[in-house]
C-alpha cells in the first residue's frame, strides 16, 4: 500500500519545525473535555476543575514521552480516554475522590506487568485483537465520537446554534482544503498541508470573533507556574470492588490503544513485533501510573492523533516527542494551558470532526485487506449496530440499572469494543479465514 507520509517515523527535522508540527498536534487535541466532563459528574469546584485540567495536560505529556520514547517507539500521543468517565464518576461520587486514585494504581501496574516481566501481553494481543478487532474497534472509537464533536459544535458556548455550525463548517473546511492543496500542489501545497490544523484554528478562530466577542480573560487570570502535588484530591483509598471495576476500564482501554497502534502501524508501515507491543504494553501501564499520581484520568493513545499523521503526513518522533514536552509544559504553566482552552469549542470541534473522518478510514485501512465473509461481516458490523444504539439510547433507561451495567451501557466506545473481541472469539473461523489471519497477524 502507498503511504502519503511526507515525513517519516526515523526522520530527523530541525527543532523549529519540530515545534510547529508538535504544537498543532496539541491544539487539534481534545483532551481537556473528558477531564472536563468528569469534573462536572463529580461536582468539582472551578478551581478544581481547572487544576484537574492542568493535571491530565501534564499526565498526557509525561505519558506520551514513555510511549512514544521507549515504549512503542512510533508517534503517538497518549490522552485521557472517554472509557472510564462512567466507571470514575460512579467511584467518585460514593466512595470520594481518593478512591479514584487507589483504583488507578493497581489497575496500571498489572497493565504494565502484562508488557513485562510477564511477556503475555503480544501473545495476548495475537489472540484476541488481531487487525480485524483492532480495526474494527478503531472505526467504533470514530464512529462513538463523531457525535461528540457534532455536540461540541451545536452547543458551544458563546453563540447560537447556527453561528456555532458556521464557525465549525468553516474550521473544517480550510482543514479539508489544507489537505486537498498538499496532495495536489507540491512546494507550497505540501507546506499548506505540514501546517493544516494551525491554519484551520487560526482562520477558524478568526472567523468566531466576527459572530461573538472572544473571551481570554481566563488567561489573564491563570498563574504563571505550577508545581504539580502526589495525590492533590486526596490520599489513595484502596476499594476491592472499585479497583476490580478499573481493571475492567484498564482491559477495555487496551483495546481501544491497540487499535490505535493499528492505524499507526498502518499509516506509517512500521511493524508491531512482540518486543515493540510488550515495550508498549509497559509503556501505557507506567503512564497510566504517572498520571494517577499526580491526579489525572487512565490515558490511552489518542486515534484523534493518529488521524493527524494522516492528515499532515507527518510522522516523525520527533515531532510527537515535542508534542509531549510542550503538553508537559502547558501542565506546569497554566496560562498557556488555560489559552488552549479558551479557543472557541466550535472551531476545536469542527476540526475535530474531521479527525474522526480520519479515524474511521484508517480503521478501514487496517481491515482492508481482510476477507470480509458471512462471519466477518458480523463481527464488523454488530459492535458498530450496538455502538451507534448505545449512543443514541435515552438516558433515562440506565436510571434504575446496576453501576457496572450503567458503566457498561454508557460507553458505547465499552460496548462496540467487547462486542468486537467476543463475537471474533465466539464465531468459528473457516479454514481459509484462519489462515489469512494468522499471515496477517505475523
Amino acid at each position: 500500500m502507498k503511504s502519503d507520509i511526507l515525513i517519516g517515523v526515523h526522520d530527523k527535522i530541525s527543532p523549529s519545525k519540530s515545534l510547529l508540527l508538535g504544537l498543532q498536534h496539541v491544539l487539534a487535541m481534545d483532551l481537556y473535555i473528558a477531564p472536563i466532563i468528569i469534573a462536572g459528574l463529580l461536582s468539582l469546584s472551578a478551581e478544581n476543575t481547572s487544576f484537574f485540567v492542568q493535571m491530565c495536560f501534564l499526565a498526557t505529556g509525561i505519558a506520551t514521552l514513555i510511549q512514544t520514547g521507549a515504549g512503542l517507539k512510533l508517534p503517538v500521543v497518549q490522552g485521557p480516554s472517554y472509557v472510564p468517565i462512567g466507571a470514575i464518576a460512579a467511584i467518585g461520587s460514593k466512595l470520594g475522590l481518593g478512591a479514584i486514585a487507589g483504583s488507578l494504581i493497581p489497575g496500571a501496574l498489572i497493565v504494565a506487568a502484562l508488557g513485562y516481566p510477564l511477556k503475555v501481553f503480544a501473545k495476548t494481543v495475537k489472540k484476541i485483537i488481531p487487525p480485524l478487532v483492532g480495526g474494527t474497534v478503531i472505526i467504533i472509537v470514530g464512529i462513538s465520537l463523531m457525535p461528540v464533536g457534532l455536540n461540541n459544535i451545536f452547543y458551544a458556548e458563546g453563540g447560537t446554534i447556527s453561528e456555532n455550525i458556521a464557525i465549525g463548517a468553516i474550521s473544517a473546511a480550510v482543514l479539508i482544503i489544507c489537505m486537498l492543496l498538499g496532495n495536489r500542489l507540491k512546494g507550497f501545497g505540501t507546506f499548506f498541508r505540514l501546517v493544516s490544523v494551525i491554519v484551520a484554528i487560526i482562520l477558524g478562530t478568526m472567523a468566531a470573533s466576527f459572530f461573538h466577542p472572544l473571551d481570554f480573560s481566563p488567561v489573564k487570570e491563570a498563574s504563571w507556574f505550577s508545581l504539580p502535588t502526589l495525590f492533590p484530591f486526596g490520599a489513595p483509598v484502596f476499594d476491592v470492588s472499585a479497583i476490580i471495576t478499573m481493571v475492567l476500564v484498564y482491559f477495555v482501554i487496551l483495546i481501544e490503544t491497540t487499535g490505535t497502534w493499528f492505524v499507526v502501524s498502518s499509516v506509517t508501515g512500521e511493524d508491531l513485533g512482540e518486543k515493540r507491543l510488550n515495550r508498549a504494553s509497559v509503556g501505557e501501564g507506567i503512564g497510566c501510573f504517572a498520571g494517577a499520581l499526580v491526579g489525572s484520568t487512565p490515558l490511552t493513545g489518542y486515534s484523534s492523533n493518529a488521524g493527524l499523521l494522516q492528515i499532515t503526513g507527518v510522522a516523525s518522533r520527533m515531532v510527537i516527542l515535542t508534542s509531549g514536552l510542550l503538553l508537559v509544559g502547558l501542565g506546569l504553566v497554566p496560562k498557556l494551558s488555560t489559552a488552549i482552552t479558551c479557543i472557541p469549542e466550535s472551531v476545536i470541534n469542527g476540526i475535530f470532526t474531521i479527525v474522526c473522518v480520519a479515524i474511521v478510514t484508517n480503521g478501514m485501512k487496517v481491515i482492508q485487506p481482510i476477507l470480509i465473509d458471512d462471519r466477518n461481516m458480523i463481527v464488523i458490523g454488530v459492535p458498530i449496530l450496538l455502538t451507534i444504539a448505545m449512543t443514541v439510547l435515552p438516558k433515562e433507561v440506565l436510571e434504575n440499572a446496576p453501576d457496572w451495567v450503567n458503566y457498561i451501557l454508557s460507553s458505547g466506545i465499552t460496548v462496540g469494543a467487547l462486542a468486537t473481541v467476543f463475537l471474533n472469539l465466539l464465531i468459528p473461523k473457516g479454514k481459509k479465514e484462519a489462515g489469512e489471519t494468522e499471515k496477517l497477524a505475523g
